[in-house]
């Protein structure tokens, strides 16, 4: 009788232990940063003035924003979410964005530059 407890047990931690052999869940990797060019001749545009318009991205993503512009550019979100310094011509700023939701934003120089930036 004894041998019988001895191999039921033997069992049943060779199975127990069997489904604790998984390897870990590899961490996700960062999103891969995104560019936004401020357009040439953007302070007299609207809604074009930022290429892409609207940005729709993920959690964690790095928007950088270059000025392919003559003119000097900074980017206010309307909420006060961020905010980059001023960019000159062939410059560029980046943010990185953490929460999700909807990031409209203009050009704190020109405020009829406007754009979206969508995190999910």
């Amino acid at each position: 009788m004894s041998f019988r407890v001895s191999i039921i047990l033997l069992s049943a931690l060779c199975f127990a232990g069997c489904g604790n052999n998984r390897p870990a869940p590899s961490p996700t990797p960062p999103p891969s940063p995104v560019t936004v060019s401020i357009v040439p001749g953007a302070r007299t545009l609207t809604t074009t003035a930022y290429s892409p318009n609207p940005l729709n991205i993920t959690r964690g993503t790095t928007v950088t924003w270059i000025n392919n512009d003559t003119s000097t550019h900074n980017q206010v979100a309307d909420g006060g979410a961020f905010t980059t310094p001023d960019i000159a011509p062939g410059n560029q700023a980046s943010f990185t964005f953490q929460n999700v939701g909807a990031f409209p934003y203009h050009c704190g120089r020109h405020p009829g530059m406007i754009a979206t930036v969508n995190v999910q």
